[in-house]
């Protein structure tokens, strides 16, 4: 057997890069794990190919040589997987698709030859064993959790890693609080089921074998869902794998809770995690009492986000505008509180309705659900009717963006996180990927940018405040090029 494992191409975002990737040289940030992990879970013998489209052309020499062609997407990439479906037909490759796209949608997919939803371990192996036997089904779904101590280590022989800016793996699945409008907790459960500590060092060893030297995302969805395993052996083994190697650096996401845990926040810096994205959403405790919020209400937020840049961990964070609770003041209520925070790497979205959630159910009761979401919160496309005026809440949310991502206002807040931020001890080893980036920026952000004054402030500002920190200076500067890209195209939208 044949199988050409197909990524969709993801359109550009907000956690795209595509604009800051230009200058290290890399064509996407991540590469498909899931897909990478379902090809460990197929027989040895069976030959397979991955063709990432963020990274590589699918070609018609690729289709026609699978026997089977394998689909995994988000609902972001729906507009790609209309085209990998088209080709698949026009080849005459049947097609195998899962994920969360499929899973959420099955029928709007009525050309898939055959449908292995929720997740792999679970429906993949039943999907197979029909096959071998000559009668495999068209759609195979469970609402079984996988015990995820059974999952394999990523075939990454199959990606080239040079080509990503950085690795992901997974430590665990599931989330124990219940976000209204999250869709999280539908796929994968309320109580995280984790992998063991053996499990994730064979996976960073055998990145390790492959050359790996860069950062790495755990791409869990709320990382210290079961703070005790993570603490007792998932921690401690991490940092034993250090020991090899202090410059590889970790990176996932948490609650805000986490700064409720000092002992926690200092071991998992002193594992190696020096970037948390948290889920914010706003700074109105009406809002976050409406999407059942639990752990970020009735706490100084501000106050939780500088507990944890002191601790030495750079805090990203998501932010919502469009609740129901939501009235005109929250758009500059937003802008102050990401200055203030100095979080640089700020996304703001408009409030979305994924399938499967409760939010989502509570619109269609209420007969206010107008379609499906893009998967693109910052697209500027809404997908229920909101409560305020939706031109208003367009126009406000547009604001947000355009005053964020100025370059005075984004420069500045780089320099209120780098006054707050206390990195863990040790040296940062800078890659040539990373002096070409340096030496590019001094071109693009110092020469042609608009906002090039800006650039200078900070960088003399650095050199002489906080050296140590001059990378990471640079770093977030060349990010802020990418989001103000993005910015432009959803405030043109």
């Amino acid at each position: 057997m044949r199988v050409l494992l197909v990524y969709p191409e993801f359109p550009d975002t907000f956690w795209s890069f595509k604009h800051a990737l230009r200058f290290i040289s890399k064509r996407a940030s991540f590469p498909p794990l899931g897909l990478l992990t379902v090809a460990a879970m197929l027989p040895s013998e069976w030959e397979k190919r991955l063709v990432d489209m963020n990274v590589a052309s699918l070609e018609a020499s690729d289709l026609a040589w699978a026997d089977y062609v394998f689909v995994s997407a988000m609902a972001i990439q729906r507009r790609s997987v209309e085209e990998v479906l088209s080709r698949c037909r026009q080849a005459g490759v049947p097609v195998v698709a899962g994920g969360p796209l499929f899973t959420a949608e099955p029928e709007s997919y009525p050309s898939v030859d055959h449908l292995v939803l929720n997740e792999a371990e679970v429906t993949l192996p039943r999907f197979l064993s029909d096959l071998a036997a000559g009668r495999p089904e068209r759609v195979y779904a469970s609402g079984e959790f996988a015990d995820i101590r059974q999952t394999p280590v990523p075939l990454w022989r199959l990606a080239d890693l040079e080509r990503y800016a950085a690795m992901n793996i997974q430590y665990s699945r599931g989330c124990p609080f219940n976000c209204e409008f999250c869709n999280v907790t539908a796929l994968f459960g309320h109580v995280p089921r984790v992998k063991t500590a053996a499990q994730i060092v064979a996976e960073l060893d055998s990145l390790y074998a492959l050359g790996w030297r860069g950062n790495v995302f755990f791409v869990d969805d709320n990382l210290i869902g079961n703070k005790r395993h993570l603490r007792e052996e998932i921690l401690p083994a991490l940092r034993a794998w250090r020991a090899r190697d202090k410059g590889i650096r970790f990176q996932t996401e948490v609650s805000i809770n986490l700064a409720d845990d000092e002992e926690l926040t200092r071991e998992l810096v002193e594992a190696g995690f020096d970037t948390v994205f948290v889920g914010i959403e706003t700074p109105d405790d009406q809002s976050l009492a409406e999407c059942g919020k639990v752990q970020n209400r009735r706490r100084d937020l501000a106050a939780s986000v500088r507990r944890l840049q002191r601790a030495g961990l750079q805090v990203q964070g998501g932010f919502i505008v469009g609740f129901d609770a939501d009235t005109p003041s929250i758009f500059q209520r937003q802008i102050e509180f990401i200055q203030r925070t100095g979080i640089v790497t700020a996304m703001v979205g408009l409030l979305q309705a994924p399938r499967g959630t409760r939010l989502y159910q509570r619109l269609a009761r209420e007969g206010r659900i107008l379609g499906d979401p893009t998967g693109d919160n910052t697209d500027g496309s809404l997908n229920f009717v909101p409560r305020m005026d939706p031109e208003q809440l367009l126009a406000g949310y547009r604001r947000i963006l355009q005053e964020i991502y100025a370059p005075h206002a984004y420069y500045e807040r780089i320099r209120t996180f780098l006054r707050e931020y206390q990195p863990a001890p040790g040296r940062y080893r800078i890659t040539r990927a990373e002096v070409a980036a340096f030496l590019r920026s001094l071109y693009r952000l110092g020469l042609r940018e608009a906002g090039r004054l800006q650039y200078w402030k900070l960088f003399f500002w650095t050199l002489f405040r906080r050296p140590r920190l001059f990378p990471l200076a640079i770093t977030l500067s060349i990010y802020g090029l990418h989001f103000r890209q993005v910015a432009r195209r959803a405030t043109a939208a």
